[in-house]
């Protein structure tokens, strides 16, 4: 009985840094209080509702952050809190901060209903769409509302997937960030059957690297025998268990990591679902999925495996080489719009990993950079792709975009902006990313890999040039698309993305400041 009250009291309570994690209480919670609106308010209500709520969250997460790093009377030092498991540092702000801002944006995509009349979300699933009963559902119901929880749930695996401080926990909200897109995939209003496979082939695939990723932390904590990646980064810099396990626990966490990321050749998901999601959600995967899986992969490969660097190394090369090849050579033959930016993510993946693997505070801040860069890009492109319509729904086929110019001139000129940001082109943030990114990888010895993508970017920026020129130079189609006017949501959304977009290709230096304020802690 003594020994019992003894081990009762030398228990604590995990100490708990409330002010540090309350943005993700805040968007956690408030998923959670928005399940309960989708239980309780009549259907007719629930729109509304669900809009101010998932936006005011996002506001209220962003302001919680800022009153955080504002506070902190160690910037650079961060904190761990929540028994270890989360690392609150310099990172983990600018990609909390950037997943905000992103996350409010696809949230004004989703929500709008001007674009698509009743929203770009079946009302019911159980009816065909462009039927009596279809039309009857979207003017009494408009949408599935269900959308709103499901974002908030993904965004808030999204922050702690970036902040975790051991892979338990990365694996915990590597699920909690996945579960929601699977479903969310499923959904749109037209295309309905493209929609569903485009949600069982994420499902699936994404069911084995979870696997992949699961099997590989067994093997790194039968390496190292915990799963602290501080514990680990002790174990590689020497111990006398076999490398065996530290090479395949490595290979098999790294493979699941990927997959998130769509960097090739583990991109196979990227071209179906994102044709396939509705566009609102392919914009939220291609923007913040894209953020968090780096900020993950970032995380793992500078604390936990630095000093094994030389081990695998030569590998993460030939996975950045394959990815950039894949995603500049493949995308030259597609012939829908979202396909081709799905194939210019598995590209700019392989970009984005030449910056991780530098294991440099170049690279990581020049990563970080060109991520919030690309997601606005990516952001504003799904906007506009969303606007470009017949009788169908979206017209997605390059041969309806000809001529797009003289039917909506501003529609094609901000396209035209978003496409050579993408493509890497002067005044845009697309141009400063890849500088700072190819930058950091020529200091650190790197200059045949950055020869290797500065062939893919002249490559990729090709079928960039041809939607252009199609766009400018080519006769529009008596029957071709129209342009739907935005919605406000829609209108904010892209100006966002473009104006930002704009802003760092002109004035980058506060957030490249910003992103180089420090680094990781563990």
């Amino acid at each position: 009985m003594e020994t019992l009250l003894a081990q009762t009291q030398r228990l604590q309570a995990p100490e708990i840094d409330y002010l540090a994690v309350s943005p993700i209480l805040v968007v956690l919670g408030a998923a959670c209080l928005s399940v309960l609106v989708e239980a309780f308010l009549p259907k007719t209500q629930r729109w509304a509702a669900q809009v101010v709520l998932t936006l005011l969250t996002i506001v209220v997460a962003g302001t919680a952050l800022g009153f955080y790093a504002a506070a902190d009377d160690t910037p650079d030092q961060g904190k761990v809190t929540l028994a270890g498991t989360i690392a609150v540092d310099q990172p983990v702000i600018f990609l909390w901060a950037t997943l905000l801002v992103l996350g409010f944006g696809a949230v004004l995509l989703i929500a709008d209903r001007s674009v698509e009349p009743g929203g770009a979300f079946v009302a019911d699933a159980a009816i065909r769409p462009g039927t009596v009963q279809d039309r009857a559902q979207a003017g009494r119901f408009g949408m599935q509302t269900e959308v709103f929880p499901l974002t908030l749930f993904a965004l808030g695996g999204m922050m702690v997937f970036v902040a975790a401080n051991d892979l338990l926990t990365m694996f915990i909200a590597l699920e909690v960030l996945s579960l929601p897109l699977y479903l969310m995939c499923g959904l749109a209003r037209r295309r309905r059957l493209l929609s569903q496979e485009a949600a069982v082939k994420y499902f699936l695939l994404g069911a084995f690297a979870s696997a992949f990723f699961l099997y590989g932390v067994a093997l790194l904590y039968g390496f190292a025998g915990s799963v602290k990646l501080a514990d680990i980064a002790t174990a590689t810099a020497g111990t006398d268990r076999s490398d065996t396990l530290l090479y395949a626990g490595f290979g098999l966490l790294v493979v699941g990591l990927l997959f998130k990321a769509s960097v090739g050749p583990f991109h196979a998901w990227t071209p179906d679902v994102y044709q396939g999601s509705p566009t609102p959600i392919t914009a939220f995967m291609a923007a913040c999925t894209k953020v968090a899986a780096f900020g993950g992969i970032l995380r793992v490969l500078f604390v936990a495996f630095e000093k094994s660097s030389w081990e695998w190394n030569g590998v993460l090369w030939g996975v950045a080489i394959a990815s950039m090849v894949i995603g500049a050579v493949l995308g030259l033959t597609q012939t829908d719009v979202k396909r081709m930016i799905a194939y210019s993510s598995v590209a700019h993946a392989g970009f984005l990993l030449i910056g991780s693997i530098t294991l440099t505070s170049e690279g990581l801040s020049g990563t970080m950079f060109y991520l919030m860069a690309y997601g606005f890009t990516t952001i504003a492109a799904f906007g506009v792709v969303s606007l470009v319509r017949n009788a169908d729904g979206e017209a997605t086929h390059l041969s309806q975009w000809a001529g797009l110019a003289k039917r909506s001139p501003i529609t094609a000129a901000v396209f035209t902006f978003l496409l050579l940001a993408l493509a890497g082109i002067p005044l845009t943030s697309g141009f400063i990313g890849k500088f700072v990114v190819f930058a950091a990888a020529l200091q650190s010895g790197m200059a045949p890999l950055v020869v290797i993508a500065l062939v893919a970017s002249a490559v990729a920026a090709f079928f960039y040039l041809r939607v252009i020129v199609l766009m400018y130079f080519s006769e529009p189609a008596p029957d071709g698309p129209t342009v739907s006017v935005p919605g406000a949501f829609t209108t904010v959304a892209i100006t966002m993305g473009a104006a930002i977009t704009l802003v760092l290709g002109v004035w980058p230096a506060f957030a490249l400041d910003w992103a180089g304020a420090g680094g990781f802690i563990f």
